[in-house]
């Protein structure tokens, strides 16, 4: 009798919080699918909720258009807790990030009331466990915290434009992702 293998469930049951340029879907679904336009069924996997993450600084990276954020116990970081992940999701955010950021397994607050960015007026409410992505090299932070505003203005255009494809993705990558999803539609 042959051994049976199995694989664990990828039910989409992974969720992070993302505090820069992964907080604009047509970038989240970009990275994670190859396409800022993707299919209604597949978008409706994934949900967006306004959170915020205590006892970390956002600041920009030298010389970059994203952000990484560092333990500080005396800051927080506005962002966004995404549910529905699957497991090629993030192994394709990993990529995305690379060697500069780590991992990790944290507690966000999900925001019932947002007033701004600061967290000046916000409106804290359910804790929930979610991935987040910390940068390892302080040395490489600017002071300045980063900004999606300002990034939005002068930077998204670039990052969003037709026919850009994240490194080492190919169309044959995109393919395969999409595929089957055109009978669930």
């Amino acid at each position: 009798m042959a051994a049976q293998t199995s694989s664990p469930s990828d039910d989409g049951t992974h969720r992070a919080f993302f505090y820069g340029t992964l907080m604009v879907p047509d970038i989240f679904f970009s990275v994670c699918y190859n396409s800022k336009d993707v299919p209604a069924a597949i978008a409706k996997q994934h949900s967006f909720h306004p959170a915020v993450l205590h006892g970390y600084c956002r600041r920009r990276v030298k010389f970059a258009d994203y952000p990484g954020i560092t333990e500080d116990a005396s800051h927080q970081v506005f962002g966004t807790f995404t549910t529905g992940l699957t497991r090629a999701n993030m192994q394709k955010l990993d990529y995305f990030e690379g060697d500069m950021y780590e991992r990790r397994t944290v507690k966000v607050r999900l925001l019932d009331v947002v007033s701004n960015a600061k967290g000046e007026g916000n409106v804290e409410g359910e804790e929930q466990a979610a991935e987040v992505y910390v940068f390892l090299n302080k040395g490489s932070l600017e002071a300045k915290e980063w900004d999606l505003e300002e990034f939005r203005r002068e930077k998204m255009q670039l990052w969003t434009r037709a026919g850009y494809v994240f490194e080492g993705e190919t169309d044959k990558d995109v393919e395969d992702e999409l595929e089957g999803w055109e009978e669930w539609m």
